[in-house]
């Protein structure tokens, strides 16, 4: 098995130019041998993929950025990848657009968010900056893409540091439209180290005025808060975010940081606040969604997209000098201050052959042509049992789903889906689902796993890193149902 590579402070942030042209196609050839690489997800050609950033329609194309750091599997000098699209499954690669090359993103192109204005592709980002004493400095920065792709910076500045009382620990920008006006949100950490979400406002999105702290716990939030989307549509506010350091009390989760969200009846901009918030609910219940960017796109949906992968910890890919990737694309539903989400329509067009059928009559064991399937399932009531995907004939290995709709209980394990990683946060996520009739819809991509249950009730997204001889499926329930499998193509070269 190959070795880690150990990574010192000048190699990570070591200029792009200034690599051996020869190391990006050493990578790519490495990684081609992967057995772990995606056939339709949004995937890094070499090096490390993280947060979703720009994610919007424009010139009548879907957009989406990720921040990348290409010479390796390491969080180094980030900057901007950029992909378009014309059905949000089918993705082209356009390369990297935002690079760390200006004064005040010098150490990296960080997160932030997009916004069509007329012919323009408005970018807002955060740069991030070391000084001698390595101590960082946050921008937040803004920047014009054409409708041919071409990216010119402003300048100066958006806002050129954190308002008194708030540490430089303050990033990833949400720039909107609201009303006759532009919003922003953004994370940030008070200087007695507490997460908040720090609101903006401005008339030409060149000068921003700090509107405070916005309102919608009354919980502490951690130590600092990141990757803050706020959706407002008629009927509600969704909040979206990521808090560092939170006191599992408050929302109990397993993984290193959670991604929560709360609903609010409407968001009052004069208080800056949410109205009747909601407490505090995990976005995702499975291991590794992080850093979710979502907009509200031109035919109204509800659009998101996530990082999937997780600060902090070490993924078997980083061996190959590769790591993560982004989700399949959601559509969010919020009913009776409830969040769904479910697999935009599009996802059907992945969909290749014939359907399997599956039914209680069907083997409970059979092989897939290879992992990158999706299936669906409906259970009669009060069914339990376990599925399970990435096993093998003798069925001692795999990833298991064990549901139990009688009391409404679903677990996951991957403790037996192929290399172990991430055990210091266990192997197993348990959740609870409405007690009626259940139903699965499962996208399955070679190392990733996401599970719709109850049409977008509750979402479990997981990387799984099996064996190539694990490409079984068994399903093992005491009462009757019915489904169908469909193999899915490949997207990716």
């Amino acid at each position: 098995m190959s070795v880690k590579k150990v990574w010192t402070k000048e190699e990570r942030y070591r200029p792009y130019q200034e690599w051996d042209k020869t190391h990006l196609a050493l990578l790519k050839e490495k990684i081609a041998n992967s057995k772990w690489r995606l056939g339709y997800h949004i995937q890094p050609n070499t090096g490390l993929l993280n947060d979703p950033n720009g994610f919007s329609f424009f010139n009548d194309q879907w957009h989406v950025f990720y921040q990348s750091y290409p010479m390796g599997a390491v969080h180094g000098l980030k900057s901007w990848y950029h992909l378009t699209s014309d059905n949000l499954v089918d993705w082209k690669e356009e390369g990297t657009k935002v690079f760390p090359d200006s004064l005040y993103d010098s150490h990296g192109v960080y997160s932030g968010t997009a916004l069509p204005v007329s012919d323009q592709l408005f970018l807002a980002y955060t740069g991030n900056v070391r000084d001698d004493n390595w101590v960082r400095h946050s921008y937040q920065l803004g920047a014009w893409m054409d409708e041919s792709g071409t990216v010119q910076k402003i300048e100066t500045p958006l806002i050129a540091a954190p308002p008194k009382g708030y540490t430089s620990e303050f990033r990833d920008p949400q720039v909107f439209r609201y009303n006759d006006r532009y919003l922003m949100v953004i994370g940030a950490q008070d200087e007695t180290e507490k997460g908040k979400i720090l609101t903006y406002q401005s008339s030409d999105l060149l000068t921003w005025q700090c509107k405070g702290e916005l309102e919608f716990t009354d919980k502490e939030m951690g130590f600092m808060i990141e990757c803050p989307n706020l959706l407002v549509t008629e009927d509600a506010a969704l909040l979206i975010f990521c808090p560092q350091g939170l006191e599992p009390d408050i929302c109990s989760y397993g993984n290193i940081y959670p991604n929560t969200y709360v609903i609010g009846d409407s968001y009052d901009s004069e208080a800056n606040c949410l109205i009747q918030p909601t407490v505090l609910k995990n976005l995702d219940e499975g291991f590794d969604v992080y850093a979710t960017q979502a907009f509200q796109a031109p035919d109204n949906r509800l659009l998101s997209i996530s990082w999937v992968g997780l600060p902090e910890i070490d993924y078997p890919t980083d061996q190959e000098e590769w790591a993560h990737c982004l989700s399949s694309v959601k559509e969010l539903f919020i009913k009776d201050k409830k969040l769904y989400q479910r697999p935009v329509a599009e996802m059907k067009q992945l969909r290749i052959g014939e359907a399997i059928e599956l039914n209680k009559d069907s083997d409970s064991f059979f092989e897939t042509e290879t992992n990158q399937y999706e299936i669906r399932l409906s259970f009669d009531p009060l069914s339990s049992g376990t599925l399970t995907l990435f096993t093998n004939k003798e069925q001692n290995e795999g990833l298991t789903i064990n549901f139990d709709s009688q009391h409404g209980k679903i677990m996951i394990d991957r403790s037996q889906a192929g290399t172990v990683f991430g055990k210091e946060y266990g192997f197993v996520r348990s959740f609870s689902v409405e007690q009626k009739p259940l139903d699965l819809q499962i996208f399955v991509d070679s190392s990733i796993v996401e599970v719709f249950i109850n049409e977008g009730e509750k979402v479990a997204t997981m990387r799984v890193f099996p064996e190539t001889h694990q490409t079984g499926v068994h399903l093992e329930c005491d009462g009757g149902y019915q489904g169908k499998l469909w193999q899915l193509r490949k997207t990716n070269q």
